[in-house]
């Protein structure tokens, strides 16, 4: 699990607030059934739509039928925001999630999603998995998988603005396993 830099905000905090734990910010990502995505139309217009999403590994991940226009806009861009959280002014958290999104087309990490998606809505989401995509009795889902560049957690109540980044292993540590590529 990546554990991001969490930064208070404190020009959009209380005083005497600190910066949320992400430790409580992933619960409450993992435990949200709806989320807000929010991709960019081809003409530089935004799109947003009500989902579920799951949160497994170190990514929150969707899915959509290929010819929706959420599906429609990743083709032309990745770039997406997914945010979650309550309308209640008192207490709870929002999120929102940035991040682009990636198809996801491995047989085992679908498998493992499709059993996600099915235990957190007590069955009532059941995929099937097959061709690099779900499969369900209105047709065939196209699975995203969204790795956080940046997550912001309003916390309400008592108001605090907490900024999570994370740092991404450089191309060259992943294709080794971790070990950065040294020049002979």
């Amino acid at each position: 699990m990546l554990e991001p830099t969490a930064t208070l905000d404190e020009r959009y905090s209380e005083a005497g607030t600190s910066a949320t734990p992400w430790s409580e910010t992933l619960n409450e990502l993992q435990n949200a059934q709806m989320f807000w995505l929010t991709t960019v139309r081809p003409d530089g217009r935004p799109h947003m739509t009500p989902l579920v999403a799951v949160w497994l590994g170190d990514a929150l991940h969707f899915s959509t039928g290929a010819s929706e226009q959420k599906a429609v806009n990743l083709r032309d861009s990745p770039h997406v925001i997914l945010a979650t959280g309550g309308g209640d002014w008192d207490h709870g958290l929002n999120i929102a999630v940035e991040g682009d999104a990636v198809r996801v087309s491995n047989a085992t990490l679908l498998a493992r999603l499709a059993k996600a998606w099915e235990s957190k809505w007590d069955g009532r989401w059941h995929y099937e998995v097959g061709n690099g995509a779900f499969h369900h009795d209105g047709g065939e889902a196209i699975v995203y998988g969204v790795s956080p560049t940046k997550v912001l957690s309003f916390g309400l109540g008592t108001f605090s603005h907490t900024r999570y980044k994370f740092s991404r292993p450089q191309a060259s540590e992943r294709s080794t396993g971790g070990r950065a590529s040294r020049p002979s």
